[in-house]
């Protein structure tokens, strides 16, 4: 093939061919704006250097290091390989089409791109592609001829970007380490088995972001608080990787802490803000944490700038509890407050992260309604429900956040199964006959319940000395609250002083001191907590034979 014709072809040498005419005829026509042809420059010395125009193409192709091949017409038959190319992948016959003499240009699906380069007369690159000699070339294929020529050509150009391409791999594979690193560590950090209270039925999920984002601090915990409550906590952290991770961690520690203080949800968000704080000043996370009372029939709650709890009630009515909300932990100077929702027999409530309604090209707003729109339409079992809203949201593999989901239920409960979850009250009067008149009640109360004579006898023991420590120590009114479930017997006394007892050992010699003492020595468990209205509640609770 004739080489020198085909770089007559080549973009810009017609051009160039046409200066050195002009410059021929009019030797200076610099005045005129035009541009003048490249010329021989004189070196420090004054010999004559050889212009660009003039050096011979075929020898400065042999010399690129770079792979160079030219090839022509719709077969791309080969015209010319440079010795870089044949040191590569071996010699190549001229004459011959691509698709049998260059397979490896096949094999990078290259041959493609010469049919569209050829079509549309524009040069396209094809970025890092390994070869079969084992190494990455990035290919930039140029066409040599004015569209429509039937011996149009394709000057493939192929640099060698093994390094560049082996350093993007190693840090990848680092990525990739740091990430599953934090997986790992978030994963840890969750609760490896939730806690199942009595009356809720709870499922959670966690999905990290896809490969190409980082871990969050998404988390989410169900703590049993005895008497029958249970806390339930979702949060996220502001930021991402394992340092993300870590400061969920600490969050999730304090949150249990804090909550065996049985404090108002408010109060919670108040010592956890001062904490978030401390642990990282640049740090934010959002959180909320609710209580549930299954004698109230409510979910008191407290948000800190979170995303609203979402409630179906029985009828499928979605209700989202948007108040009071308070800005995020760690930012300080804040007074949270406490709301409450309804969360009754037959209702299905949902905490839930960001990640799962938050999208790029839709407003958070329109997120929170197809989420409860989603709820509206989801029934079944806890996590049945947890799936279909993930599903419902589009969460995927390669989802770019977090996402974090906690289903509760409040089954209503009919049959048998409402037989084995029972509740009775008495109001106190005070009085030398309150607490034989509790006795009574209590023993009445157990007897129908048809409690064990041991468990019976235990649960009188312990219903007359909370009953006496709030007649001595506590004001009106008072109320004794019996309630049974399907795994313990609950007893709670409350009263109008806010003043908790604690358990100290009695001297010999004291003649009071001792009821509380007596109360966590027979009972399973045991505590107080102030109640929202002023006044407290002491309680204990027996765990039921099984069978």
């Amino acid at each position: 093939m004739n080489f020198t014709r085909w770089s007559a072809r080549l973009p810009g040498t017609q051009r160039r061919a046409a200066a050195r005419t002009e410059s021929a005829v009019s030797p200076d026509r610099r005045g005129d704006g035009s541009v003048p042809a490249a010329r021989a420059e004189r070196s420090a010395d004054g010999s004559p250097v050889p212009a660009v125009d003039v050096l011979p193409a075929r020898d400065v192709l042999d010399r690129v290091p770079a792979l160079v091949a030219l090839v022509h017409g719709p077969d791309h038959r080969i015209g010319y390989v440079n010795d870089a190319y044949t040191t590569a992948f071996g010699t190549r016959p001229t004459g011959v089409p691509a698709r049998d003499a260059l397979p490896e240009l096949a094999e990078l699906g290259l041959l493609p791109l010469l049919d569209q380069v050829l079509r549309s007369g524009r040069p396209r690159t094809l970025k890092s592609r390994k070869a079969v000699d084992g190494r990455s070339y990035t290919f930039t294929c140029t066409p040599v001829a004015e569209d429509g020529d039937r011996d149009a050509g394709v000057l493939v150009f192929a640099t060698d970007v093994t390094d560049h391409a082996e350093a993007a791999e190693r840090l990848r594979a680092s990525e990739r380490r740091q990430r599953e690193t934090a997986v790992t560590l978030q994963r840890s950090l969750l609760p490896q088995e939730l806690e199942q209270p009595d009356d809720l039925r709870i499922a959670a999920t966690y999905h990290p972001g896809g490969t190409e984002a980082a871990v969050g601090g998404d988390w989410y915990d169900v703590i049993t608080l005895g008497g029958g409550r249970t806390a339930l906590v979702i949060g996220d952290v502001m930021g991402r990787g394992v340092r993300a991770a870590a400061v969920m961690g600490q969050l999730r520690t304090a949150v249990r802490a804090y909550a065996r203080l049985d404090l108002p949800p408010h109060e919670v968000l108040q010592l956890l803000d001062g904490l978030a704080a401390e642990i990282d000043a640049n740090q934010i996370a959002t959180c909320v944490y609710a209580i549930h009372d299954p004698n109230e029939g409510r979910l008191l709650y407290a948000s800190a700038g979170h995303l609203p709890i979402l409630v179906r009630d029985e009828n499928g009515v979605v209700s989202r509890a948007d108040e009071p909300t308070g800005p995020p932990l760690g930012t300080g100077g804040w007074m949270h407050s406490s709301g409450c929702v309804a969360l009754g027999p037959g209702a299905t409530a949902v905490l839930y992260t960001d990640g799962l309604v938050e999208r790029r090209d839709a407003d958070l707003d329109e997120g929170i309604a197809a989420l409860a729109g989603a709820l509206a339409g989801a029934t079944g079992t806890p996590q049945v429900v947890c799936d279909r809203l993930v599903r419902s949201a589009g969460v995927t593999a390669d989802h770019d956040d977090d996402v974090a989901v906690l289903v509760l239920q409040h089954p209503a409960r009919t049959g048998p199964d409402g037989d084995l979850f029972r509740n009775a009250a008495l109001e106190l009067l005070g009085g030398v006959e309150a607490a034989p008149r509790a006795r009574a009640f209590a023993s009445g109360v157990l007897t129908s319940w048809r409690f064990p004579a041991e468990l019976h006898d235990l649960g009188v023991l312990a219903t007359s000395e909370l009953v006496t420590n709030s007649l001595q120590h506590g004001t009106p009114p008072m109320r004794l609250r019996l309630r049974r479930t399907d795994r313990r017997l609950i007893i709670e006394v409350t009263d109008g002083d806010d003043h908790l007892p604690r358990r100290r050992r009695a001297e010999p010699g004291d003649e009071s001191g001792r009821g509380i003492a007596i109360v966590a020595t027979i009972a399973s468990n045991w505590g107080c907590r102030r109640t929202p209205g002023g006044g407290k509640a002491v309680w204990c609770e027996f765990v039921l034979p099984k069978g």
